[in-house]
């Protein structure tokens, strides 16, 4: 189980991989969110604000209305963020649930397979 130290050094560095990567932040330049984080391990939440695909802020607790909301273990989070797994296996395995529209999923997907190229 990860604490909430270690989710964010995981943030911190997820963060900077996102907002400095020029092919991600021109694909994402008309997406703006709230995403709300679950440990379902821990009862950890966080939440994160994405503002013209860029990563603004995260902070511990689920802040504002979240337009979409992203459960999984604490481990699997910091893995994700600190680029050791693609989520994208975890998903398809029912490990990490994501509850938003159509749109937002496959953003997230879009995401994903910008940030992690050769899972």
């Amino acid at each position: 189980m990860a604490d909430w130290d270690e989710i964010c050094e995981a943030l911190a560095d997820y963060t900077i991989s996102c907002n400095e990567n020029v092919r991600l932040r021109k694909m994402q330049r008309d997406w703006s969110r709230m995403l709300h984080f679950i440990c379902s391990d821990t009862g950890v939440t966080f939440s994160m604000d994405v503002d013209k695909g860029e990563i603004m802020s995260t902070l511990e607790g689920l802040v504002g209305l979240p337009d979409i909301v992203v459960s999984t273990t604490s481990e699997t989070f910091c893995d994700m963020f600190w680029g050791d797994l693609n989520p994208v296996q975890k998903y398809l395995r029912g490990e990490i649930t994501v509850k938003g529209s159509q749109e937002d999923v496959m953003r997230l997907d879009a995401i994903s397979y910008v940030i992690w190229p050769e899972s």
